[in-house]
């Protein structure tokens, strides 16, 4: 399982998610404590938002610990909107097209998680792309392909019920090839103006999410793990939930395919959505 980190809010320099935190990001690359592998070493990536309306990008095949001009860049760039991610290979090799998170003009997108029986599913998953999709997959990652899926299924004019539509095509997909139907997946994706996340899980083991205020006034940080020991500070995301931090504030929905209800701990958690973004 991979480890990643987002924030939107004022500017931040990205070591403050990268490199600074008691448990930040490249902490977390050898020593994750809220996952089954405590080592994310099959490379990683950073995606930032500045100047120009698509994200300028950094990948390695290196671990995030060994590279240092991952920390040089961490400590001069300031951003608004960021994504950052650390890996730990479940399929595709370690390759830098591999590395999260992938970008399509203005979107970036990163992932934590697994589609069950991914090899017997890709070739029928590739073929819904049109060509101009299909050419822009330069990896083998499960991820990457769920990120042009949802570009597809209508990712630029509504992120959540595209995402949605993507996940209950791989499911429905596996049904109808009679294959395992699971898809763990949670995401963090971004067009440059709002950030969105996504926890959801078709066996309700979904991979964790935090969420947090950080900043100095409106800012919010979503993550796989908390970057310091402050349990007050940060909030679980319950499974079958999506968060959108943008201009104003912080909004939490239900999230699902249809193959499954929501928890009643997820349903309440949204029903009070605002006391729920007023802890974060």
């Amino acid at each position: 399982m991979c480890r990643w980190a987002a924030y939107r809010g004022e500017p931040l320099y990205l070591e403050d998610l990268v490199t600074s935190p008691a448990h930040s990001l490249i902490e977390q690359s050898h020593c994750a404590t809220r996952a089954k592998t405590a080592t994310n070493g099959d490379g990683f990536g950073i995606a930032w938002y500045g100047d120009h309306p698509e994200p300028g990008r950094y990948r390695d095949i290196l671990p995030a610990w060994s590279d240092c001009n991952l920390r040089s860049i961490a400590r001069q760039i300031r951003s608004p909107l960021f994504l950052a991610h650390v890996r730990a290979a479940t399929g595709g090799g370690t390759r830098r097209d591999n590395c999260h998170p992938f970008v399509h003009g203005r979107w970036s997108f990163m992932h934590n998680g697994q589609i069950g029986d991914f090899e017997q599913l890709r070739r029928p998953m590739e073929a819904m792309l049109d060509n101009d999709l299909y050419a822009a997959r330069t990896g083998t990652t499960d991820s990457e392909l769920l990120f042009l899926l949802a570009l597809q299924f209508g990712l630029e004019h509504d992120p959540l019920g595209a995402m949605a539509e993507t996940l209950a095509f791989v499911e429905r997909l596996s049904e109808h090839l009679e294959l395992q139907t699971l898809v763990r997946f949670t995401a963090a994706f971004s067009d440059g103006r709002d950030l969105y996340a996504v926890r959801y899980a078709s066996d309700w083991r979904a991979p964790t999410l935090y969420a947090a205020p950080m900043g100095p006034s409106g800012g919010y940080c979503l993550v796989s793990e908390p970057l310091n020991d402050d349990d007050n500070a940060w909030v679980e995301i319950p499974d079958g939930t999506a968060v959108i931090v943008g201009e104003n504030g912080v909004d939490v929905r239900l999230f699902g395919t249809g193959g499954r209800d929501a928890s009643p701990q997820t349903q309440h958690a949204v029903s009070n959505n605002r006391a729920f973004s007023r802890k974060m």
